[in-house]
């Protein structure tokens, strides 16, 4: 699965977010663009008080505080 991961430089639950993330990659195929809001006003207007956003066609499958099994659900969920 391929996603978009909105993010901000200095955003600390972006940070764990993108640890659980590579941490699923060892479970399941999860690849990711990051896209920093910061330089995209319209992404930013839109996530700035959602991030970090994990997103797939044009989808919010989770956003804020993001674990393990939040992702790992994502992937049950297409099966």
């Amino acid at each position: 699965m391929h996603v978009l991961f909105y993010t901000k430089p200095g955003c600390p639950l972006c940070d764990e977010a993108e640890q659980m993330m590579e941490l699923i990659q060892e479970d399941y195929p999860l690849t990711w663009a990051t896209v920093n809001i910061e330089e995209d006003d319209a992404k930013h207007e839109q996530y700035v008080f959602m991030i970090p956003v994990v997103e797939k066609d044009d989808e919010v499958l989770c956003s804020g505080v993001i674990s393990y099994i939040d992702l790992a659900m994502l992937f049950e969920s297409e099966v």
